[in-house]
């Protein structure tokens, strides 16, 4: 081996070990940012049933339904020709 192969097989070496150190200090920081958030979310949920124990209880508030819509085609009803419509379309105004 010569010492040009020796100096690229050092410098591989030394990038894959720089990579890894880079993942496992990133390894870190991604768990103390996760650990920050639930940590969060604990404190939110505890300040929440806290504040929700406190009030006093009221009654559910009543749903409304939802109407379904009325379907504008009639089943009877034909549809409209292409050539039909593209003529409606051209003489509301738009441009096809």
């Amino acid at each position: 081996m010569t010492k040009e192969d020796r100096d690229r097989a050092q410098a591989r070496a030394d990038k894959v070990a720089k990579a890894a150190q880079d993942a496992r200090s990133g390894k870190a920081e991604r768990d103390a940012s996760a650990k920050a958030v639930l940590d969060n979310m604990a404190k939110l949920k505890a300040l929440r049933l806290a504040r929700e124990a406190a009030e006093p209880q009221r009654a559910p508030a009543a749903r409304t339904a939802k109407k379904a819509h009325a379907s504008t085609k009639r089943p009877d009803e034909k549809p409209a020709a292409l050539s039909e419509w593209l003529a409606s379309q051209q003489n509301g105004g738009r441009r096809t």
